[in-house]
């Protein structure tokens, strides 16, 4: 994938070097070329110097052939301007936005725009880890609202079905590993021994579903 990171601080550059790694053709663009030094000298991706919500900048960086663009600069208002750029007016096929207010993260979000809140993840994470110390929080989905939990089964469900575990608008099994191989399971299929679930969980669910696993 073309990817552009608009921002070369601690956060975008982390994500330059790890998509580095994942084969994926990297541009960052900073106003500040002193940033780049973040990347370190094994990076093979292109840097421009510039402001990131400048089209002839944007343009300059490949934005017409971009598969996916990241706006990761210090302010949230210049993020929300740059990534609405590339969505509305580029076309960009993925977009994401680092919106450090919350609050604002939420009412972006409702209008189409894809954020990532580091405030509010590393809350929801930090409280998963306080709270449900059992339980193994893979990843949160949208803004921290659902969470995917790994939990191996417990002798109280073995023998029964999914469906005995699916709680409409709360809890649902997303995948079952077993013996090496993880499957999408179907409501009846029936829970052995050693095996580890996948459930998609609601976080205001997490309490009680914590309570019947236990």
């Amino acid at each position: 994938m073309n990817i552009i990171i608009v921002g070369c601080g601690r956060f975008g550059s982390g994500l330059a070097k790890a998509l580095t790694i994942r084969n994926h053709a990297i541009t960052v663009i900073d106003n500040d070329p002193a940033a780049f030094e973040h990347l370190g000298p094994s990076f093979k991706g292109k840097t421009i110097t510039g402001v990131g919500f400048d089209r002839d900048v944007l343009v300059q960086a490949g934005i017409q052939r971009a598969d996916a663009l990241a706006a990761t600069m210090v302010s949230d208002e210049a993020n929300v301007v740059t990534a609405r750029l590339a969505k509305q007016v580029f076309r960009v096929p993925q977009v994401v936005a680092r919106v450090y207010d919350p609050r604002k993260a939420e009412i972006y979000h409702r209008f189409g725009l894809q954020t990532i809140s580091p405030i509010t993840l590393g809350v929801s994470r930090m409280t998963e880890l306080i709270s449900f110390s059992n339980f193994s929080i893979e990843s949160s989905l949208g803004t921290g609202e659902v969470d995917i939990v790994e939990v191996e089964v417990l002798p109280i469900l073995v023998g029964r079905t999914v469906n005995s575990l699916a709680i409409p608008g709360e809890a649902m099994v997303v995948t079952i590993t077993r013996a090496d191989r993880t499957f999408l399971p179907a409501p009846t299929t029936i829970f052995q021994e050693g095996d580890l679930i996948h459930l998609a969980i609601q976080a205001t669910s997490l309490d009680r579903i914590r309570e019947m696993l236990t």
